[in-house]
């Protein structure tokens, strides 16, 4: 009796074995916006309203962070937080990266920003009614897998705007992996969901950031074994953008990576080598966020005014630069020992106006709070990541890089 026993445990490693395991898989990315106007140009009020966002995000998550942990993940924004009162969730006009999930059974097809610098899934509701016209709606109704939590939220963000609705549960396919009884938020009422955004928005940092409190959708997928392994990575370019879940994708590297550990799990923090500017060192052993929802790349005031006049740049809007087109500046951030130099490309924001003389910087200005305290003071958005293949590792928590094929 057992050696039948043995032997059949034996032919049932070996038909396990032998069947097709989860391979990686990518969706393809677009950029919805510009921070251009209708003529090309450059508009700082844009890029001002960008800024906001993005400290909108920042300091709710920060917020939410101490709400769920009892911890203060950065003491100056979680102050910040309380005065703002901003969420996160809708971006004003600016540059993203958005692609497919599907939602519901049976499942349905919704466009979504991915942001590594928040944690929730938001999706347009089916009673959001003319402020979400034109974007597929969410309708809990219509999916058997459907939970309400019976949990309402109301967000209110960088310009005053509101969203109000329910929290359920539903199953979720990320490059068709399905994460089952995943929390998801879907909006009754919103008065700034403009129709030249995406469906919602994919948070893919910790869930110690969650304003829901609740996993975000590619740690559910890790828990419930869902992916080959525990890590997703970013191509971000003019072309062929993708995001690769549950691996990374070795036509688009070259190399090996090098990788940092995640030094705070709520955002993608680590600590950053040095940044220089035609060879002058401008910050050294920094703390950053890796974040595919910034556009830009951003630093305390005081550095961020230190790079620039190192290159005689002229300040036109708070921490918002601009110098000669023809004359971008060599700059490199280090991490992990790896230089990434930011090309002339990513830099280059674009013309201030039609002239086409004088462009505006890649690198901008942004509230941390004191630099000697210790905290943030960079994020490192798109400006960074176009110039470098970019790994995310849930599993040993760090982010690694290497260079772009």
């Amino acid at each position: 009796m057992r050696s039948l026993l043995l032997s059949s445990l034996a032919a049932l490693q070996a038909l396990v074995v032998g069947l097709p395991q989860p391979q990686p898989l990518s969706i393809p990315l677009t950029k919805r916006s510009t921070l251009r106007n209708a003529d090309g140009y450059v508009d700082s009020a844009s890029i001002r309203a960008h800024i906001s966002s993005t400290e909108a995000k920042l300091h709710r998550g920060t917020a939410a962070f101490e709400r769920n942990t009892g911890v203060a993940l950065s003491p100056y924004l979680t102050k910040r937080a309380g005065v703002l009162g901003s969420d996160p969730l809708i971006d004003n006009e600016n540059s993203t990266w958005y692609g497919i999930i599907k939602v519901g059974t049976p499942p349905k097809t919704f466009s979504v920003e991915f942001d590594t610098g928040s944690a929730d899934l938001f999706l347009s509701g089916s009673s959001c009614g003319a402020s979400c016209s034109g974007h597929t709606l969410y309708n809990p109704n219509s999916s058997s897998s459907s939970e309400d939590l019976g949990k309402p939220f109301k967000l209110k963000y960088g310009d005053n705007s509101t969203v109000t609705g329910n929290q359920y549960k539903d199953t979720v396919s990320l490059a068709g992996f399905k994460a089952t009884a995943q929390t998801l938020g879907a909006s009754n009422i919103s008065d700034g969901f403009s129709e030249d955004r995406a469906d919602g928005l994919l948070g893919m940092a910790f869930e110690t950031v969650s304003k829901y409190g609740a996993n975000p959708v590619f740690q559910t997928l890790v828990s419930q074994g869902a992916v080959p392994e525990p890590v997703f990575a970013f191509k971000l370019a003019s072309s062929g953008s993708e995001l690769r879940v549950g691996g990374v994708n070795s036509a688009l590297y070259e190399g090996a990576f090098t990788y940092t550990p995640v030094t705070k799990k709520g955002y993608w923090q680590i600590t950053g080598d040095n940044i220089e500017i035609n060879g002058k060192e401008i910050a050294n052993e920094f703390s950053a966020i890796v974040d595919t929802g910034t556009t830009v790349v951003l630093g305390n005031f005081s550095y961020v005014s230190q790079l620039y006049a190192a290159v005689n740049a002229t300040e036109v809007d708070k921490g918002i630069y601009a110098l000669p087109c023809n004359a971008m500046p060599n700059v490199t951030i280090t991490v992990g020992g790896k230089s990434i130099p930011l090309s002339a490309e990513t830099f280059n924001m674009g013309p201030t106006d039609s002239s086409g003389k004088m462009c505006l910087g890649g690198i901008q200005g942004f509230d941390f709070g004191d630099i000697a305290s210790g905290q943030l003071q960079w994020i490192l958005g798109d400006v960074f990541m176009r110039n470098v293949y970019t790994v995310f590792d849930v599993g040993q928590c760090r982010v690694g890089f290497a260079e772009l094929a």
